[in-house]
């Protein structure tokens, strides 16, 4: 679909309440669309800033609710930077280990709690997180297998935390294994018959959970088809029991599903539809159901809270979830191959990778992409037109040198003729650079000459220790690329040199920091920094200091005008 024009700009810092940003057809009208730049979304931070308030003074305890509650803080973290809610569901699973090393209590058994387990080891790597994802691992695997341990637990809600932990441990074996369980869930899984909630066997958990484990399986898995036909099913039954005129879900008896029920369901439709797993029209089916619900919000909050929060951080991002729907953003790994060892021994990519959700990945940016619905993938071997041509999107980040990697794969002249041939047909090529000491700058010249962007050998911004001052980067907004003002951080940088049609995008103290060039039909963006990692984008780090800057907002300025840039 066309793109609005660059000359467009936000009119606003809140989604509107009423949707029109979707015409009859589907197709989104940006201006329409007033975006939350650097805000936390406006539903979802309402209510997730009343759970913090709430639940301040919860110990070690825990339940479904909590994990439920957690579950949203992490998707309205990721959906704002937000450093409070990461913090805080740290805090409860924190308490509960520790009430757990005390005697106190034994571990939950909750897949919920397992899941919040593995998102704290990959984001902190602390080996605590780690021991005792396993050890419930060992006890979720064990009880979805074993058909005797069924009779009192007929159904295993546990495939997300299992394809979640195939996935980062590297086994893809076990897919087969959950796509079976997913495949007992929906036999036994029924529509509510009435006002009382189902319970987490029922089909509104059925479809979150699909929706939460298929971004973990391999494009490639036999069973994944077959997760998105029942994904489809549900979709379907789902629309069969809508009161379309007051957008509402019904129960079986005519009353209207109890909030939990209805919040997950519309996740599921929201979040399906923005990753491209189910059609347009059930992103526009989760947000006429959600108006009734937004309407009585704040009575809401303190009742499945929830399953709220869960269905109201992905719903902000409706609006602007189909901007980048069919495009792909295609990461390399071959200039920058740095390999580290995880917690089970296993070899791992990381350092500016989708997966890597430590600080030094670009697990955010690999969000921000997403949340616009666009796809994201890694590329390990050379780039070649052959391969490019299935991305719209190519992004190098900091290539190594041998302090790095002891093997690097320096661009050559014939890397650089495939990338350039690419990008003169339409692609869009992201170059983020690094300072010489960290990264190899004259070889990535070979690529980046070609279109009027030098990166120069010279270290700016250069930080010792906190001394944070000389990475600020005040902008005005009103540019070409920013429109709304903001305060990055860089931290030991290079900087661009300009020739032929290429243009500045933003300066500081003199220096051109980021750059464009159009090349063919294609554009090429360059920056001095892989600034968009982790670290300085997520908001966990020293809050005291770090909260004075916004990467994150600028991050998601820049991943809209990126996908205003594809011709297509």
């Amino acid at each position: 679909m066309p793109l609005p024009s660059t000359n467009r700009r936000s009119t606003g810092n809140r989604f509107p309440r009423t949707w029109t940003c979707f015409a009859a057809t589907g197709a989104l009208v940006l201006s329409a669309c007033p975006l939350a730049f650097g805000q936390t979304p406006p539903e979802a931070g309402q209510i997730a800033d009343r759970i913090l308030q709430s639940n301040a003074r919860d110990g070690g305890t825990w339940s479904e609710e909590t994990g439920l509650e957690l579950l949203g803080l992490d998707a309205a973290w990721y959906d704002s930077a937000k450093g409070s809610y990461f913090r805080y569901a740290k805090a409860r699973v924190d308490a509960v280990l520790e009430a757990g090393a005390n005697g106190e209590a034994a571990l939950p058994t909750d897949p919920l709690f397992a899941r919040q387990l593995l998102l704290l080891h990959r984001v902190t790597l602390d080996p605590r997180y780690y021991k005792a994802a396993v050890a419930l691992r060992a006890q979720l695997a064990g009880a979805c297998d074993q058909p005797s341990a069924r009779s009192s637990r007929p159904i295993c809600t546990a495939e997300p935390f299992l394809a979640e932990y195939a996935s980062v441990f590297q086994e893809p074996e076990e897919f087969a294994k959950v796509t079976q369980e997913f495949g007992r869930w929906e036999h036994a899984a029924h529509w509510p018959s009435g006002s009382v909630p189902s319970s987490s066997t029922g089909i509104a958990f059925l479809a979150a959970a699909l929706v939460d484990a298929l971004p973990y399986y391999p494009q490639n898995d036999p069973g994944r088809p077959g997760l998105l036909a029942t994904l489809h099913r549900l979709a379907g039954t789902a629309a069969q029991h809508e009161d379309k005129a007051n957008g509402l879900f019904l129960a079986s008896g005519r009353t209207p599903l109890p909030s939990s029920d209805a919040c997950l369901l519309i996740y599921a439709l929201g979040k399906g539809s923005r990753l491209g797993y189910l059609p347009v029209s059930d992103s526009v089916r989760a947000r006429h159901d959600w108006e009734p619900i937004l309407k009585d919000v704040g009575a809401r909050v303190g009742a499945a809270q929830g399953p709220l929060l869960i269905a109201a951080a992905e719903l902000d991002l409706a609006p602007t979830a189909t901007l980048g729907r069919g495009k792909t953003v295609l990461l390399d790994a071959w200039f920058n191959s740095q390999q580290r060892k995880n917690a089970a021994g296993q070899q791992e990519s990381f350092h500016y990778k989708w997966s890597d959700m430590s600080d030094s990945g670009y697990a955010l940016l690999a969000h921000l992409f997403q949340s616009y619905g666009a796809a994201t993938d890694t590329l390990y071997s050379e780039p070649t037109q052959a391969v490019l041509s299935k991305a719209e999107y190519y992004l190098i980040a900091s290539p190594d040198i041998p302090v790095k990697n002891p093997n690097p794969h320096y661009m050559t002249e014939q890397d650089a003729g495939e990338i350039a041939a690419w990008v003169k047909n339409g692609g869009v090529l992201i170059l983020l650079e690094n300072d010489p000491p960290n990264a190899d700058i004259a070889h990535l010249n070979l690529l980046a000459d070609r279109f009027g962007l030098h990166f120069d050998d010279v270290l700016h911004h250069h930080i010792l220790g906190e001394q944070v001052e000389d990475g600020r980067m005040p902008v005005d907004g009103n540019g070409p690329l920013f429109h709304q003002p903001h305060t990055f951080y860089m931290k030991d940088t290079c900087a661009i040199g300009l020739s032929g049609s290429a243009v500045a995008l933003f300066r500081d103290r003199g220096d051109v920091v980021m750059a464009s060039a159009r090349y063919g039909r294609g554009t090429v963006f360059a920056a001095v920094d892989p600034w968009l990692y982790n670290e300085y984008t997520d908001g966990r780090k020293k809050p005291q200091i770090y909260d004075q800057f916004d990467n994150f907002a600028g991050g998601r300025e820049l991943v809209q005008w990126l996908l205003q840039q594809h011709p297509h």
